[in-house]
């Protein structure tokens, strides 16, 4: 059983596959070679699933920090003879700068060591365990170092110093003195009969300053935001595009699975997917953190992905494999018990074939945030947005499962109705680009329907709120989303009632957010969420509240690691964060509240000026 806090791990990312390494120096998850693949290193979720650990011999103190505007990870140990650098990296392709970020990589974890100063004693084990666990590899040492085969999959791992082996990993002791060097390297192969690759020390130092570069190419080249919390919204933006599988521009929600919303309970779910709706916030957050020139590339993933469907009158599937699979059937792990006996462990997601009508509206708001990206579209892209807002159109009135993917009854959920409000709003400004000029007479009279519903059935006297779904008087965070996505004004009495009814009734003793609090149908009793407490500081700042709004976001920007890294939850009897790890949505939260209230700042300071003025 793991029992590392989720918070003390590093993301690593080529923009295909993803790892997490502990404060101590332990790679506890690697899946080789997509983020969806199975792990070659799972030990966060069991202790016989495989990991790389290098630290010293004896006591030491740590620290670490990621190189300057990059996810390459370097750690100091400062042990009492000496200091010891490692510096970790998925190797980048040769050469790739810019918007090629994740082009071409090799799926090659780079660690390097380096003695600052004294000597340090180094111990060093890999044990790879491909398949989750499953397969103990054959190793056998070479000229190059040494290979690991299991069936179907080839590792071949680059080494300057002997390792010893036995029947469960590689092990070697190293004695560093101020001044060497030693550079290691693991790389994956899809087929076992491939020719192997080896890596010499002058290429992996070389390849390792390379990955460095391209990490700062590319956040110079995106990085613009010049607001409050810079340094967070700009890791926030690395983040989110180290979540991008570059081959298809697909955008996963996690890089991780079953890492828990309950320590010790069952809400373990795997996150390695691209969801419709947490794809499209990205683009959204990346628009501020960042600038988002994947998105024409994201939009074309899913039109190919859905594959005509919407217009043969199917309903638009809620999330796909990075590769643009449809199925993707859900099954439990058995044999790993899990982060803190967190089980089940899943694989898949049972939600793949769930009705939400809410993703219409996140890929039309994502689309009208970059409408500058879809004249470049091709002509069948812009014919699947076009087709998308009619699908809100024709569902709307359906019930569903819901933004939070009740595994229950479907309802009528006040956000879907609202998401289907947003996907005809911005489809009827998108017309034009669409070459939908002819719908969008049926647009405006089911939007303005839609709207008339959600005035009269959404609202509850009791709650003195708009609440969780039509005919139910619980409170949920997705109705501060009502003036994010420009439904109300910010400052209609309604919305600000359902303001304070949220950050009065459903928070907790810390003013973090939880979802809802209603019976959904799972034992035991979640986090707080860190995307909810982001959007009622959103709110809040869009109502002019900017003292609070920024109080808020302080509370939920205080859980961030020493790196920058948000979990999807935060604890209700601790402060320690749960989820999987790094959480898109949460870093989505933290740069769209962040610019909000940014905005309404200077929109503050601006009218202070021309008082002073008209004085």
């Amino acid at each position: 059983m793991s029992s590392e806090p989720i918070a003390d791990y590093a993301l690593l990312s080529d923009c295909s596959s993803a790892a997490l390494v502990s404060a101590a120096g332990s790679v506890d998850w690697l899946c080789f070679p997509r983020f969806d693949s199975p792990s070659v290193f799972g030990r966060i979720l069991g202790p016989d699933a495989g990991f790389w650990s290098v630290r010293p011999v004896g006591s030491y103190s740590s620290t670490r920090r990621y190189l300057g505007p990059t996810l390459v990870l370097e750690t100091t140990h400062t042990a009492p003879g000496g200091k010891l650098t490692v510096t970790d990296a998925l190797m980048l392709g040769n050469g790739k700068r810019g918007h090629d970020l994740g082009a071409d990589s090799p799926g090659t974890l780079l660690r390097q060591l380096s003695c600052t100063e004294g000597s340090v004693a180094v111990e060093i084990i890999l044990s790879p365990r491909p398949d989750y666990g499953l397969a103990r590899p054959l190793a056998t040492g070479t000229d190059g170092g040494i290979l690991f085969r299991a069936a179907g999959t080839l590792l071949s791992f680059s080494t300057p110093v002997p390792f010893e082996l036995t029947t469960d990993a590689a092990q070697a002791r190293v004695e560093l003195r101020a001044g060497d060097i030693a550079s290691f390297a693991l790389s994956f192969h899809a087929e076992a009969d491939r020719e192997p690759v080896w890596w010499s020390q002058a290429e992996i130092a070389r390849r390792l300053e390379d990955t460095v570069r391209g990490w700062t190419s590319w956040s110079e080249l995106h990085q613009n935001y010049q607001g409050p919390w810079r340094e967070l919204v700009a890791c926030s933006g690395r983040i989110l595009q180290a979540l991008t599988y570059y081959p298809s521009g697909a955008i996963v929600a996690a890089p991780t699975t079953s890492l828990p919303e309950v320590a010790g309970g069952t809400r373990n779910w795997d996150y390695r997917y691209s969801w419709i709706r947490d794809a499209s916030m990205t683009l959204q957050a990346l628009w501020v953190a960042a600038c988002p020139d994947e998105a024409g590339k994201f939009f074309q993933f899913l039109s190919t992905a859905a594959a005509g469907g919407l217009a043969a009158g199917e309903e638009l599937q809620i999330m796909f494999g990075v590769g643009g699979e449809r199925e993707l059937p859900e099954r439990e792990l058995a044999h790993l018990p899990g982060w803190r006996a967190s089980s089940p462990v899943r694989v898949g997601n049972g939600a793949w074939n769930q009705r939400q009508l809410d993703v219409y509206g996140e890929l039309l708001d994502a689309a009208a945030t970059l409408p500058e990206y879809l004249a470049e579209l091709e002509p069948h892209t812009r014919r699947f947005l076009a087709d998308a807002a009619d699908a809100a159109a024709t569902r709307w009135q359906d019930a569903d499962n819901g933004i939070w993917e009740v595994r229950g009854e479907r309802r009528h959920y006040l956000h879907s109705k609202l998401l289907c409000w947003v996907a005809l709003d911005r489809a009827i400004s998108l017309a034009g680009l669409l070459e939908s000029a002819d719908k969008v007479p049926r647009w405006i009279e089911t939007r303005d329907r839609i709207a008339a519903s959600i005035r009269s059935r959404g609202w509850s006297d009791a709650a003195n709120a708009y609440t969780q779904s039509y005919g139910s008087d619980n409170l949920d965070a997705s109705a501060l989303m009502l003036s994010i996505v420009g439904f109300l004004p910010p400052g209609d009495p309604r919305m600000l009632a359902t303001i304070d009814a949220i950050e009065q009734r459903l928070t907790d003793r810390r003013g973090l957010v939880y979802r809802y609090r209603a019976e959904d149908g799972f034992p035991g009793e979640e986090g707080t969420f860190l995307l909810c407490t982001f959007w009622l500081a959103h709110a809040l700042a869009l109502a002019g509240r900017t003292d609070r709004a920024r109080a808020v976001f302080e509370r939920a920007a205080a859980f961030t690691t020493d790196l920058g890294l948000l979990a999807e939850e935060v604890a209700p009897d601790s402060s320690e964060l749960l989820g999987n790890f790094p959480q898109a949505f949460s870093h989505i939260g933290l740069v769209n509240a962040a610019w909000a209230i940014s905005e309404a700042e200077a929109q503050d300071r601006a009218e202070q000026e021309e008082q002073i003025e008209d004085r």
